[in-house]
């Protein structure tokens, strides 16, 4: 009897891994089908992130759908940058740890930037070097108010 108690945490343990194991399955499903219809996409368990022509669009994964989402035009967008432990850090040489990772988006005419949080730095970089050549290419492409 005592060793079937002693089994008991574990069982319960292993109960506890397989219901999380299932959360993140269903919320890689419902990410699968809202990734559809971007151009490009990440999904990591703080954030999912799409972009689609002009438009970048983020929020919250769960098993339920996408929470919070926000989307916004890149003509709205003042500035890009990656923050490595809430420290503005260079795309093209990031350190080399990090505790918290986001992808920081300054909207023109607003004082707090929008951080979309990352799990991994590699993949922040990626994005970050992603979102500042989509972003530029946008103000290379706009129309000149100086005539020629």
């Amino acid at each position: 009897m005592t060793r079937g108690l002693l089994w008991l945490p574990l069982l319960a343990v292993f109960i506890g891994l397989a219901w999380a194991g299932w959360n993140e399955y269903q919320k890689l499903e419902v990410y699968r089908g809202w990734a559809e219809q971007f151009d490009r996409a990440k999904f990591d368990i703080y954030a999912v992130l799409g972009q689609k022509g002009d438009d970048l669009t983020w929020g919250k994964p769960t098993r339920k759908g996408i929470l919070n989402l926000q989307t916004l035009d890149r003509q709205q967008i003042e500035s890009i940058h990656l923050l490595v432990d809430r420290q503005a850090a260079n795309l093209e040489t990031p350190p080399a740890k990090a505790r918290r990772v986001a992808i920081a988006v300054r909207l023109l005419n607003v004082e707090k930037p929008i951080e979309i949080p990352f799990t991994d730095l590699d993949l922040a970089v990626q994005w970050g070097k992603f979102l500042e050549q989509w972003w530029r290419s946008q103000k290379r492409d706009a129309p000149s108010d100086t005539p020629p």
